[in-house]
C-alpha cells in the first residue's frame, strides 16, 4: 500500500514526535510512504533515513496552484493509494489535487469545534465530499465533527499513540529555584495563554483555596508571563504562590518535578499532549470536561472537574495536596493507563486497518 502523507514537521522535534513516529512506524510496518514536508527539518532527516521518500514542499495556504499542481503530479505518477492530509493547506490542496484520481483522501481533526455545515469555507476542507475518512484525535472531537457531517460515519477516532519511553531520560527539576518551598505541593499549569486554556479561571480558583494551603501554581507556557496574566495574579489574595515561568525549555523537567499538573480548558480541546507528558511521567493531572481530556484518565488516574468552575478545581487540587500518598499513587495509575490505553504501537494498527478498509489491500 503507497501512502503521501502531507503535513508540517518543522516544529521543535518535541512537539512533533507523536504524528511523526507513527509515520516512521507505518514504514516500518511495510507500507510504502512518502512524505510532503520542509527537507530541512530534523524529522524530515529521520523519516529520510528510515526510507521514507521526502517532497520538500509546505503548502502555506488553503489555495495555491502551485501546490496542487504539485501534490497531482506526485499522485499522479506514483499511483498511491492514500493521501493522508493534516492541516488546513494540506488538506484544501490535497483535496483541489486528488480530483478525478482513485486515491482515497483521508484528513485528520485535532480539536472540537470550528466545523459548520453551513459555513461554505468549510467544504474547501473536512466538509468535501471528496474526503473518504476523517482521522480525529479523540471521541469528543469525532462527535463534535459529525454533528456537522452530511456522512457521520467519515469520522473515527484514533488516538495519537506515545512511547512512554521518550520520557525515560527525563530527570525532574529542583523547583526551589523558581521559589518554592521544599515542603509546597507543586502544581503545573502548562499551556500557551489562549482564551479557551482557562487560565483565569485556574487563578481565580486560587480563592478558593484554603488559608495555609501548601499549594504553589507554576505557570509554564507562552503568554504566561504576559500583562494581563501579571494583573490577574497580582489581583488574587494568592498573588505570591503563582509563579510565571513563561515560555522554557525544560517543560518536562519542571513537570517532572512537580506533585501534579492542571489544564483548565473553557471548550474546544483535543488530546492534550501537556497531559498525556504529565501522565507519562507518573505526575496526576486535573482536567475539565473539555474535548478528550476526560477520555485520558479515569477515577485512579486524574481528576475531571466541569469547565469554567473555580471551585471545582480548588477542590480537586487540594484534595490531592491533602492526600500525597493518593496524589502519588494516582500518578502511577496515570503512566500506566498511558501504556496500555494510549500507545504508539496502537495508533500504528488502528490506522494500518484504517487504510486497508479503504484500499482494499495492505
Amino acid at each position: 500500500m503507497k501512502c503521501l502523507i502531507i503535513s508540517n514537521y518543522a516544529s521543535t522535534p518535541h512537539n512533533v514526535r507523536p504524528e511523526a513516529e507513527m509515520v516512521i512506524g507505518l514504514k516500518q510496518r511495510g507500507l510504502d510512504i512518502e512524505v510532503m514536508t520542509p527537507a530541512g527539518c530534523p524529522y524530515a532527516k529521520r523519516m529520510a533515513s528510515a526510507g521514507i521518500r521526502i517532497h520538500d514542499h509546505l503548502p502555506e495556504r488553503k489555495l495555491s496552484w502551485t501546490s496542487s499542481r504539485l501534490i497531482r503530479s506526485i499522485l499522479t505518477e506514483g499511483h498511491h493509494d492514500i493521501a493522508y492530509l493534516f492541516n488546513n493547506p494540506a488538506i484544501a490542496n490535497g483535496l483541489v489535487a486528488a480530483r478525478g484520481l482513485p486515491v482515497k483522501v483521508v484528513t485528520y481533526r485535532g480539536q472540537e469545534g470550528n466545523i459548520s455545515r453551513w459555513d461554505p469555507t468549510c467544504y474547501l476542507t473536512h466538509m468535501n465530499p471528496r474526503v473518504d475518512k476523517i482521522v480525529c484525535v479523540a471521541n469528543a472531537v469525532r462527535d463534535s465533527l459529525r454533528r456537522q457531517l452530511w456522512k457521520p460515519d467519515k469520522a473515527v477516532t484514533i488516538y495519537k499513540g506515545h512511547d512512554i519511553g521518550w520520557y525515560a531520560d527525563v530527570r525532574a527539576a529542583d523547583l526551589q529555584q523558581f521559589g518554592i518551598p521544599e515542603q509546597a505541593f507543586a502544581v503545573a499549569c502548562v499551556a500557551n495563554n489562549r482564551p479557551r486554556k482557562g487560565v483565569p479561571v485556574l487563578i481565580e480558583a486560587a480563592r478558593y483555596l484554603p488559608a495555609g494551603t501548601p499549594i504553589h501554581i507554576l505557570l509554564i507556557g507562552n503568554g504566561m508571563d504576559s500583562p494581563q496574566i501579571g494583573r490577574l495574579v497580582a489581583a488574587s489574595p494568592l498573588a505570591g504562590r503563582f509563579h510565571r515561568l513563561g515560555h522554557r525549555n525544560d517543560v518536562l523537567e519542571i513537570v517532572a518535578g512537580a506533585d501534579a499538573t492542571v489544564l483548565p480548558t473553557i471548550k474546544r480541546e483535543g488530546l492534550p499532549k501537556t497531559v498525556i507528558e504529565s501522565m507519562a511521567l507518573g505526575v496526576p493531572p486535573v482536567v475539565t470536561r473539555s474535548g478528550g481530556s476526560p477520555e485520558l484518565v479515569d477515577d485512579t488516574s486524574g481528576i475531571v472537574v466541569e469547565p469554567g468552575d473555580p471551585q471545582a478545581l480548588a477542590r480537586a487540587l487540594q484534595s490531592l495536596a491533602d492526600d500525597r500518598q493518593r496524589a502519588r499513587q494516582m500518578g502511577q495509575a496515570a503512566r500506566q493507563r498511558l501504556i496500555d490505553h494510549f500507545s504508539l504501537d496502537a495508533s500504528i494498527d488502528q490506522h494500518i486497518a484504517l487504510f486497508t478498509e479503504l484500499a482494499g489491500k495492505l
